[in-house]
């Protein structure tokens, strides 16, 4: 390999948004009159729009109730995140300074509304380690689509083989692996290490700090 490039998740694989995102989905459920459905099943549509993930937990929903749930979703999220702020996963901010040294170009490719994302970013310190960001706004289809990583390639000017997509969710290896680039799943977001081969990651690591290794070649 002759990695140049690494592309990452959010939520799950550099912030940990888990407890927020589960609390605001579960509240919405109930506000909105829909069946509140537990943890595992709200967690396996994080890195979804928040509308699509819905859209796959209630796939008989009306349209407006889907309208309603999100945008009740949207707003409590907002007050979850300050009584349980988004924390960056343990080594995220050595990893970046490594890979940074390393020659590596570091960007991201999420789900999550621009807005929110660069919040996020600048609440946590990180956002100037990301020459490059896409979030939900930024292309017309969203993963496990490879529209995001093939506008990355072609606007920095890397080619495929020379790109790494980092994730915790099957959608974004799916996301690199039809764009023609590796992948690399993590397993302490919000999918497990069968889950992430089953998909067709080339690796899985079990923390952040693993991946210099794996883009050296050395795992």
């Amino acid at each position: 390999m002759n990695i140049k490039l690494a592309i990452f998740d959010f939520d799950g694989t550099l912030a940990d948004t888990r407890q927020a995102i589960i609390a605001a989905k579960q509240e919405a459920m109930q506000r909105n009159d829909l069946p509140v459905l537990d943890e595992a099943a709200c967690a396996s549509t994080i890195g979804y729009t928040a509308r699509e993930g819905f859209r796959r937990l209630y796939p008989d929903a009306a349209e407006a109730v889907l309208d309603s749930v999100t945008a009740d979703y949207r707003a409590l999220f907002e007050e979850k995140k300050q009584i349980m702020p988004p924390t960056l996963f343990p080594g995220v901010v050595e990893m970046l300074d490594t890979l940074h040294g390393m020659g590596i170009t570091c960007t991201i490719a999420t789900a999550r509304h621009t807005d929110s994302c660069y919040e996020i970013l600048g609440n946590l310190g990180i956002r100037d380690r990301f020459s490059y960001i896409l979030c939900g706004e930024s292309t017309q289809n969203l993963k496990p689509h490879p529209e995001a990583v093939l506008k990355t390639l072609a606007d920095l000017h890397f080619a495929p083989e020379e790109a790494m997509v980092i994730g915790d969710m099957p959608m974004d290896v799916l996301m690199g692996k039809g764009a023609g680039a590796y992948a690399c799943g993590v397993t302490y977001g919000n999918a497990d290490r069968e889950t992430l081969l089953a998909a067709g990651a080339d690796f899985v690591i079990d923390h952040i700090a693993a991946l210099a290794g794996v883009i050296r070649g050395e795992a």
